[in-house]
């Protein structure tokens, strides 16, 4: 027993003093190895009386297992110092400038396509697109507005060529979507996208814009259906409790057709300034699809009925986000753009 006390009073000294995880292992070797010193002890055991070397065994494997703890705790510390030190000779100089990527955010236009798009897609419609570069078959005849029609003076246009113009409105895509159709009920899509128009750039008026039109075609679609869709179109972007009401109006492409207005979204149809006390503010137009349309498309009007709408998308993002310059939306002011981080 004076032999155990003696090599554990040694060795946990030797451990205390220890500076290097070399003297760790030169340690273990000496000491807890299976050629050690404390299987040294153990070897003693058969000189032992009998009822002794139960005690024995006992006492060797404590000191064993007091040794190892002792031994694995000073060797966690100086591995610790060790990468400590590492980690101050490898130390970086922070006060050095870093370099901050700029990070941008959506434009407010494609916050509102976005809008559009959940909001209808959650109906069950498709988006379809089409290209800007356009032939006057699909933006104009096949909309029921031929050449002699007066309607194009509505529309003045960029033409690249007799038959091929940048497309004054999204409704080429309908009636290319109407025609790859080939009759097939029903149709539901809506079709965002940029259009031009030769038209004097002001405050509330640019040459090239955004607009979002829709299409609803098959059997007993109704007025009140358009009314419907366009309450929950409102709804989702300006908030529930927004209404729209309709008057009567004029588009080629169809009848009867209807300016659309919405509550005022700052006095809820009160009347303020802004709406300049109607309480209503008029946001876009719409109508059921022409009968001549859909004869166009090969579609009997007798049998199917549809409606159409179209939104232009710069004014539902001047109306919600209260922008009074058109233009602001095409300058590329990072100032302007950066403002609408918040809602990205």
């Amino acid at each position: 027993m004076e032999d155990v006390k003696k090599l554990k009073d040694e060795g946990l000294m030797k451990i205390s003093e220890m500076k290097s995880l070399e003297e760790v292992e030169e340690f273990r070797i000496a000491y807890l190895s299976k050629k050690g010193l404390v299987q040294g002890l153990m070897m003693q055991m058969k000189d032992l009386p009998k009822e002794e070397k139960p005690k024995f065994g006992q006492v060797v494997n404590e000191l064993k297992q007091e040794l190892t703890k002792s031994l694995e705790e000073k060797k966690q510390e100086l591995e610790e110092a060790k990468m400590n030190a590492e980690l101050q000779s490898e130390k970086l100089d922070i006060t050095l400038d870093e370099y901050t990527p700029h990070i941008g955010t959506k434009h407010p236009l494609n916050l509102i396509v976005e809008a559009l798009e959940d909001c209808f897609v959650g109906l069950g419609y498709k988006i379809a697109e089409g290209p800007e570069v356009e032939l006057d078959y699909y933006n104009f005849e096949k909309a029921n507005i031929p050449a002699d029609h007066p309607a194009r003076d509505m529309q003045d246009s960029f033409y690249i060529n007799p038959t091929t113009l940048l497309r004054t409105h999204t409704t080429a895509i309908q009636m290319r979507e109407l025609e790859k159709s080939e009759g097939k009920m029903p149709i539901k899509l809506i079709c965002p996208g940029k259009v031009y128009r030769r038209d004097n750039d002001d405050a509330t008026h640019s040459h090239q814009f955004m607009q979002c039109e829709g299409l609803v075609v098959g059997k007993g679609v109704t007025l009140s259906d358009l009314k419907g869709a366009l309450e929950f179109m409102v709804g989702s972007i300006f908030g529930e409790g927004t209404k729209v009401r309709f008057r009567p109006s004029y588009f080629p492409f169809t009848e009867p057709s209807v300016e659309v207005d919405m509550t005022c979204h700052v006095c809820g149809g009160k009347g303020c300034s802004v709406c300049k006390g109607i309480g209503y503010i008029e946001i876009l137009g719409g109508g059921m699809v022409h009968p001549d349309v859909l004869r166009i498309n090969g579609i009997d009007p007798e049998i199917y009925t549809g409606f159409a709408f179209g939104v232009g998308i710069e004014r539902l993002a001047m109306i919600k986000y209260g922008i009074k310059d058109i233009r602001d939306f095409y300058t590329n002011d990072i100032r302007f753009l950066n403002s609408f981080k918040r809602l990205d």
